[in-house]
């Protein structure tokens, strides 16, 4: 691979990652009780509580829609990113990485 071919790449991997910045992914959980935003490169932007949906009594209930979105949310980045650098795969393989 030339230079040329290596700089021409390194150009869509930083395009790639700029893409991925600026990618949000909402994940909601508990019928909305809980909204996770993230981009795509697994930062974490914010997190949404609905109170009119929160039992005080089973705090627990909370915790877990809050984990499984969160799961879910860097999965599903994890499957952006993935499927977004997927094509320079094969050009990374002829570098011999």
């Amino acid at each position: 691979m030339s230079r040329f071919d290596q700089a021409k790449m390194l150009m869509r991997v930083k395009k790639i990652q700029k893409e991925l910045q600026k990618q949000i992914i909402v994940i909601e959980k508990g019928d909305g009780a809980v909204k996770v935003e993230i981009t795509g490169e697994q930062k974490l932007k914010k997190v949404h509580i609905d109170p009119s949906y929160v039992d005080v009594t089973d705090i627990g209930q909370l915790e877990r829609w809050i984990e499984d979105a969160v799961k879910e949310a860097i999965q599903e980045s994890q499957r952006i990113a993935a499927e977004k650098m997927q094509p320079m795969m094969g050009a990374l393989g002829n570098l011999g990485l």
